[in-house]
């Protein structure tokens, strides 16, 4: 089952929507603001990508975060951090049987499918 990761109202992810229903490509789409993310999904997450791939530092929720965050990056404060506010995490992410893929461009997205 291919899974797309993200929020409603990013044009990235719509981007990567469109492009998924245009291409009959059957996925499930998971909006980090209304279902929100578990621990388990975020370990997996991590097991797939490191911190400097998943975390979005140009997002405004990233510029908000506290400055004592923000200088104390560890693995565990950041775990935290996500859980609270899942818009840190890069959008989109496509989990292809449990091959995880950030952001979007068609080019990429042509070669996965």
């Amino acid at each position: 089952m291919i899974t797309l990761y993200g929020i409603n109202n990013c044009d990235t992810v719509k981007k990567a929507q469109k492009w998924l229903n245009a291409n009959n490509i059957n996925y499930v789409f998971h909006d980090f603001k209304k279902q929100g993310i578990s621990e388990e999904l975020l370990s997996q997450f991590v097991s797939n990508k490191p911190w400097s791939e998943l975390l979005n530092k140009r997002s405004t929720t990233f510029r908000q975060l506290p400055e004592e965050i923000k200088n104390n990056l560890t693995d565990e404060v950041m775990f935290n951090a996500v859980l609270e506010q899942p818009t840190l995490l890069k959008r989109p992410l496509l989990d292809t049987n449990n091959e995880l893929h950030l952001g979007f461009k068609e080019a990429q997205y042509q070669e996965l499918f």
